[in-house]
């Protein structure tokens, strides 16, 4: 079994669906998906990444299942760098994580005092737990670290959402601490990321990671990748956040 995780296109978060550009980026990204055999498609209820599927969704005529818990993962939090106001959970500056060990690890991540303050382990036990019952749909249920393969199949699924929850997800099916994915990894808006299951044993599957933030669509048609989820290269670098 295949996973497609993709990022919506580049977002005018004003009006909750996309820019120019992104428009763009959802019709390159339609066509390399358009020629996939997909089983089923899965789309957050946000604008923009239900913009982003509406073109691929277009071209093969199908319709895809409205999943709450693929919208941006949720929890405000009181980040240290950030005195004004709640923010999202990722994002901090390295100094102010990286000193802190917990969140290295896959299975304390989130026991910290500012995580607990604002519910971040309960948001990541529903999001996780509702990818879960979606993978038994189609065959593999989760036991432990790794998912027994009832139904083992060659189906491929994509899921049209965001960074924040791609990384959630990702950090369930490879066990890894999501704020090691969402401080070192960086999905391009439009970029896909693929997953397959490993059945090496009848029935004990795991998932591997064919590729990360692919946007192979957007070279081939001469697209530059957005900025956006990134930050300065070098401090001061003209047209490239900071914050």
């Amino acid at each position: 079994m295949k996973i497609l995780i993709v990022r919506h296109a580049d977002p005018d978060y004003s009006i909750d669906s996309l820019t120019e550009k992104g428009w763009r980026e959802a019709e390159y990204l339609s066509e390399r998906l358009s020629r996939l055999p997909v089983k089923a498609f899965y789309v957050s209820p946000l604008g923009r990444a239900k913009d982003t599927a509406s073109c691929t969704l277009k071209k093969v005529n199908a319709r895809a299942e409205e999943c709450e818990w693929l919208r941006e993962f949720q929890p405000d939090i009181s980040r240290p760098d950030v005195t004004s106001h709640r923010t999202i959970a990722w994002d901090w500056l390295p100094q102010d994580w990286m000193q802190e060990e917990t969140y290295f690890k896959y299975d304390t991540w989130q026991d910290t005092e500012i995580f607990r303050q604002s519910q971040v382990g309960e948001e990541y036990k529903w999001v996780t737990g509702c990818l879960d019952e979606l993978l038994k749909r189609h065959g593999y249920y989760r036991e432990g670290h790794f998912y027994r393969a009832e139904r083992p199949n060659n189906d491929t699924i994509v899921l049209f959402c965001h960074f924040g929850v791609a990384c959630v997800l990702l950090s369930h099916l490879l066990n890894i601490s999501p704020m090691v994915l969402w401080h070192g990894l960086c999905a391009a808006p439009s970029s896909v990321t693929t997953l397959a299951t490993e059945e090496r044993r009848k029935g004990i599957a795991s998932f591997r990671m064919l590729s990360f933030g692919d946007t192979s669509h957007l070279y081939a048609k001469g697209e530059p990748p957005s900025f956006a989820a990134r930050f300065c290269e070098c401090f001061g670098n003209e047209g490239e956040r900071c914050d």
